[in-house]
């Protein structure tokens, strides 16, 4: 999601060095999850491109068929 590609290019660092906080000072939310995602980028080179959702993009269509996949019924 957009959310997400923002959270890891743009955000991300300024969370880090306010001590996971928000511009307002506020906490981070799911700050667990940012901190899994940051220590996973730190393991990789990680090349960020938004694409539009449902529309026909093989890649996209692929991690959507997979994000289903891994919801428990």
């Amino acid at each position: 999601s957009r959310y997400v590609m923002d959270g890891a290019t743009k955000w991300l660092k300024r969370w880090k060095s306010n001590g996971w906080r928000t511009a307002d000072k506020k906490p981070v939310r799911n700050d667990d999850l940012w901190r899994a995602l940051d220590a996973a980028m730190a393991r990789h080179t990680v090349s960020w491109r938004w694409v539009e959702g449902h529309s026909g993009h093989a890649e996209n269509e692929r991690a959507d068929a997979l994000a289903r996949a891994a919801i428990p019924n």
